[in-house]
């Protein structure tokens, strides 16, 4: 396999062509004093395209970015995009961390320096961690797929061919969102490979197996799945469309950086610890810094066919699988809706189960300390 150092360096043209597409932005109407109620708020976002056009610098955010260190390699015919982030500490714990959707690695930015230099952020330099956060196929600076079938269980193979290919033989993953099915198949599929799995969500599509042998259900999983069949009433109408016409809507996106923003920071502010006010957890340059990789690598199509591609294979357990490697899940209160520990614990072999004190989905953006001293936590007792 090989590696090659990579700089994100995106040309001048198309961050010209950015503000040219902004400036002609085509606004739609909206009921007077609506607010959130219908969709991402007008005047929100024109406030955001505003900002976007006159006072973000995405050349700042590319420094940063570039501060760390990036890769790419060709992992069983497809390019993926790496940041690959030594540990400071006398035994330094490989693990890799997978971001999910609408986000990208740039969710973890905040936490790797928290898990590599642990004592530089008052912690123990001997749970250090070499970090390995790459980008998921058709996200970011990674591959679009070009053929079916690029489907989370793919995935987990391609990561542990990345891993093996870094020198890794064994490793911890840590996941949430799309970054929970991939570490949990890893899990499942790669069990001589995976040290521990930490998890801060559990995969959507995760269904024990429920069959005769199976234990009937308790109260606490009975709610949990009519919370599940409110959520996707309510909740679920980006996922139906990404899971059956991700073609459709990406003719809007990947035409209007306006849509694209509004599609994907509704999503910030619904999922978020934020009580409404999306700017009390991200800045307007964390949130468009993230939309605009999205733009400028034209992947939100690829990254909305995962659910198509999910759709098509589910992660659905037999009677006899079980992912026995030792299992962590730290659950955030505004991870809504988050399975109780006799649900998850069908499938997983649990032996860490934190109640987080604040945080929503974008748990290492909103809270990456609590999210490291936690994987910190888990890990300790498996090194």
């Amino acid at each position: 396999m090989e590696v090659r150092p990579y700089t994100v360096n995106i040309p001048k043209m198309v961050l010209d062509d950015l503000r040219e597409r902004i400036a002609r932005t085509r606004w739609p109407d909206e009921i007077s004093g609506t607010g959130w109620e219908y969709g991402t708020d007008l005047k929100f976002m024109m406030d955001l395209i505003e900002y976007w056009q006159t006072r973000f610098d995405w050349r700042a955010q590319e420094r940063a970015i570039n501060s760390f260190t990036h890769f790419r390699a060709t992992v069983d015919g497809t390019g993926i995009h790496f940041i690959h982030e030594k540990g400071k500490g006398p035994t330094p714990l490989p693990i890799i961390i997978t971001h999910g959707w609408p986000g990208s690695f740039v969710e973890m930015l905040r936490l790797i320096p928290l898990l590599t230099d642990p004592a530089s952020h008052g912690a123990s330099p001997r749970d250090a961690f070499d970090v390995v956060v790459p980008s998921l196929p058709g996200f970011g600076f990674s591959d679009r797929p070009t053929q079916p079938g690029m489907n989370n269980f793919r995935i987990a193979d391609l990561w542990a061919t990345l891993m093996n290919g870094l020198g890794y033989p064994r490793y911890g993953v840590q996941g949430g969102d799309w970054g929970a099915s991939v570490s949990t198949l890893l899990g499942l599929a790669h069990p001589a490979n995976v040290i521990g799995l930490h998890l801060n969500f559990i995969p959507g599509s995760y269904v024990p197996y429920l069959g005769a042998s199976a234990r009937g259900l308790s109260n606490a999983e009975r709610s949990f799945l009519k919370d599940m069949d409110e959520w996707a009433a309510t909740e679920g109408g980006y996922w139906h469309i990404q899971r059956t016409r991700p073609q459709t809507l990406a003719y809007g996106l990947n035409d209007s950086p306006a849509g694209l923003a509004a599609w994907i920071i509704e999503k910030f502010r619904a999922w978020s610890d934020c009580a409404g006010d999306i700017e009390r957890r991200f800045t307007k340059d964390e949130l468009l810094t993230n939309v605009s990789i999205y733009w400028f690598t034209q992947s939100i199509h690829s990254s909305c066919r995962l659910y198509f591609e999910t759709r098509q294979r589910p992660l659905s357990f037999n009677e006899d699988e079980r992912v026995t490697v030792p299992c962590g899940v730290a659950r955030f209160p505004l991870e809504a809706p988050f399975p109780p520990r006799e649900w998850v614990e069908r499938g997983y072999a649990v032996t860490h189960w934190s109640e987080m004190s604040r945080g929503g989905h974008f748990a290492a953006m909103e809270e990456p300390h609590l999210l490291a001293e936690d994987i910190r936590s888990f890990f300790r007792t498996l090194r």
